[in-house]
C-alpha cells in the first residue's frame, strides 16, 4: 500500500474517532473506549475494502458489515456519515427518543444491516448472511467485528463451527483485541486463552494484525477475501480508548460521561495523532 493511501485511511480513521466524540457528546452516556479502539478496523472496511455505497445501499451484491459488539456502534455511525449514508448532523441525536441512531446498531438506520447488542449473537447473523450469499450465488463478503470479552459467549463458537461446517470462505470476523472490558482487563474476567487458536481449532484460517495500522490492517482483509474453502478469522491487537490518552487502556471510559474540559482535552489528543 502506497503512503497516500495510508495518510488517506488514518486521515478516515481520524475523522472516525472525531465523529464518535461527537456523537457522545456533554453528559451522555456511551462507549468511547471500545468505540475508539476498532476506529481504525472500522474506518479500512469502509474507506479501502468493502465494496459499498451510499447511493447502492440495496445491492444484493454489497459487502456486508456487523457490528456484533453492538456498545461500539458509535463507530460504525461515524463511518457511515462520512460516507454519507446520513448528514453528519444526525449524530447529534443519537441515543435520543425517535431518532435513527440508537445506542447499538438497528436496522432501520441507513447502511445498518443487523439489528446486534445482545453479544454472541453478531456471528451467528453473518453466519447466515454468509450461507444465504453462497447459496444464492451471491459475491458477496460478510464481515463480523466482535470484542474479545465478547468471545466469552458461547453462541460464537456453535456460529464458528457452523461457518466452518458449511465452509464460508465468504465470512471474516475480526476480533477487537483490546483486552478491556466493562468491569476490568478481560483476562481477569473470563480468560479466553489463545484466540487464534482457538478459531484454527474450529476449522477456521486465522491472521494476526496491528488493529491500529491501516496497512497491516488492509493486508489482512485482502488475504482474507482470497482464502478459499473455510471462514478466517483476523485477531487485531488494539488499545481500549485509543487516541484520547485518558481514556486509553482502562474501564472507566468503556461506558463514562465527558464533560466540556473532557471533550475539548479528546479533540485535542485525536488532533495530535
Amino acid at each position: 500500500m502506497d503512503k497516500d493511501l495510508q495518510n488517506f485511511l488514518r486521515e478516515k480513521a481520524r475523522k472516525v474517532r472525531l465523529g464518535i466524540i461527537d456523537t457522545l457528546g456533554i453528559g451522555n452516556r456511551g462507549h468511547l473506549g471500545g468505540s475508539m479502539s476498532c476506529a481504525d478496523i472500522v474506518a479500512v472496511l469502509y474507506f479501502y475494502k468493502m465494496r459499498q455505497s451510499a447511493d447502492e445501499r440495496n445491492d444484493p451484491n454489497r459487502d456486508r458489515f456487523i457490528m456484533s459488539k453492538g456498545h461500539s456502534v458509535l463507530a460504525q455511525y461515524a463511518a457511515l456519515a462520512e460516507a454519507g449514508y446520513f448528514k453528519k448532523e444526525l449524530l447529534a441525536t443519537t441515543k435520543s427518543l425517535g431518532s435513527l441512531l440508537q445506542g447499538h446498531p438497528e436496522r432501520r438506520a441507513p447502511g445498518i444491516e443487523a439489528n446486534t447488542g445482545s453479544l454472541g449473537q453478531g456471528l451467528s447473523v453473518g453466519v447466515g448472511m454468509a450461507l444465504a450469499g453462497k447459496m444464492d450465488d451471491l459475491d458477496y463478503h460478510v464481515y463480523v467485528l466482535v470484542g474479545d470479552g465478547e468471545l466469552a459467549e458461547g453462541q460464537i463458537w456453535e456460529a464458528a463451527m457452523a461457518a466452518s461446517h458449511y465452509a464460508l470462505s465468504n465470512l471474516t470476523v475480526i476480533v477487537d483485541m483490546n483486552g478491556v472490558q466493562a468491569m476490568g482487563r478481560t483476562r481477569d474476567r473470563y480468560a479466553i486463552g489463545n484466540i487464534p487458536g482457538r478459531f484454527a481449532a474450529f476449522g477456521w484460517k486465522t491472521f494476526e494484525i496491528d488493529g491500529h495500522d491501516v496497512a497491516d490492517i488492509a493486508r489482512a482483509l485482502d488475504n482474507a477475501t482470497n482464502v478459499r474453502g473455510c471462514p478466517t478469522a483476523i485477531v487485531a491487537r488494539t488499545v481500549k480508548g485509543k487516541g484520547v490518552y485518558f481514556a486509553e487502556n482502562t474501564h472507566i471510559y468503556h461506558n463514562n460521561l465527558l464533560t466540556v474540559e473532557d471533550q475539548e482535552k479528546a479533540i485535542a489528543s485525536v488532533m495530535v495523532m
